[in-house]
């Protein structure tokens, strides 16, 4: 609106121009004093309105540039030499040129941030979840390896009861051989002598030369008993015997049962052992790999720093700098629309004042 009236405005002046020549020349006999006053004056109102416009794109868009290259165009214009609106022009050509190459740099930029952006972002997930994976596997082994552990020491618990129970078996039992075969010497001795003894009366009772039928009265008390005595020697040492092979049987049973047990767990010991260490192994080495993945990881994260403060924008982003660089470009190319009018119609009304001049001399020489 402000534009429309600036234009109306310049219009009105022009009319008011245009007038004030028709005086002058009816005045001065239509001399060129009143085409160079006119001509002077359309000049200064172009110029006039095209710093006017760039002046308020300025305002607009809070350019510290615009302002200065307004400041630069009226200096133009007020310039003694060469042709202002000319210069006018290449100022705001310039400015034109600067601002687009400055738009495509930032679009070369911007293409450049988003690639960078993506694939950072992208590397970042990557090493996080490959970061992720190692430590569940890590967390994983270390817990099997130590279930292991706790499994080994407590198979080697039960290996050391067992060595200290066969240990305290083999004590009894041969503790219990000890014992039996004394007690065997022992009855066997009795049995002997109790048979020897037996053998010595039965041999006396039965030769002639005694008072046979008093001995034979006591005989038969003394042979009873150490008949029952003969008895009872070979049923206790029958017994002992007995209960010898019993024990002995019983020890080599358990002896083979805990012989099998101990290599049955010490197998269980080396093989966990073994997995343990295996699992202890990967873990170091996973560790080290997730170390390497960190440190990627790190430099990942330092790139994507640098590039986010490079390429976000704080007090203005990308997509306002867009929109202001075209908006400023857009205003550039209407004012020199604008100077691209003017410059025409000063051009039309010279051509005009040099027909007339030509006229008057032919006129004149007539």
């Amino acid at each position: 609106e402000d534009f429309e009236a600036e234009t109306k405005s310049r219009g009105d002046e022009l009319n008011a121009l245009a007038t004030a020549k028709q005086v002058i020349a009816e005045a001065t006999g239509g001399g060129e004093p009143a085409e160079s006053f006119l001509q002077v004056k359309r000049a200064q109102l172009g110029s006039d309105s095209v710093v006017r416009q760039v002046r308020r794109l300025a305002r607009e868009q809070h350019s510290a540039a615009l302002v200065q290259l307004a400041t630069r165009m009226a200096a133009a214009m007020r310039g003694g030499s060469g042709d202002p609106f000319e210069k006018v022009r290449g100022l705001i050509s310039d400015m034109i040129t600067k601002l687009e190459d400055e738009a495509e740099a930032e679009a070369t930029k911007k293409a450049y941030c988003d690639k960078e952006l993506v694939e950072s972002s992208d590397k970042k997930l990557q090493k996080t979840t490959e970061i992720d994976k190692l430590s569940t596997k890590i967390d994983q082994m270390s817990a099997k390896s130590a279930q292991l552990k706790e499994e080994v020491a407590e198979l080697q618990g039960a290996l050391a009861k067992l060595a200290q129970a066969q240990a305290e078996m083999d004590s009894l039992r041969q503790k219990e051989h000890e014992i039996f075969v004394k007690s065997k010497a022992e009855m066997e001795q009795g049995l002997e002598g109790v048979k020897l003894a037996l053998k010595i009366l039965s041999e006396y009772y039965a030769s002639e030369g005694k008072d046979h039928k008093a001995a034979s009265g006591g005989s038969e008390g003394i042979m009873g008993l150490l008949e029952v005595v003969e008895s009872d020697f070979s049923k206790s040492l029958a017994e002992i015997m007995t209960t010898e092979d019993t024990s002995a049987a019983e020890y080599d049973k358990e002896t083979k049962e805990n012989a099998i047990e101990k290599t049955m767990k010490t197998k269980d010991v080396e093989h966990k052992t073994k997995e343990s260490a295996y699992l202890d192994k990967t873990t170091a080495e996973l560790t080290a790999d997730r170390s390497g993945v960190q440190a990627e990881l790190d430099a990942v994260l330092e790139y994507l720093k640098k590039i986010e403060e490079q390429c976000i924008a704080k007090a203005e982003t990308y997509a306002a700098r867009k929109e202001r660089r075209e908006a400023e470009i857009a205003g550039l190319k209407e004012a020199l629309e604008i100077l691209e009018s003017e410059t025409a119609l000063l051009q039309r009304h010279s051509s005009a004042r040099r027909q007339h001049g030509a006229l008057r001399g032919v006129t004149l020489g007539a």
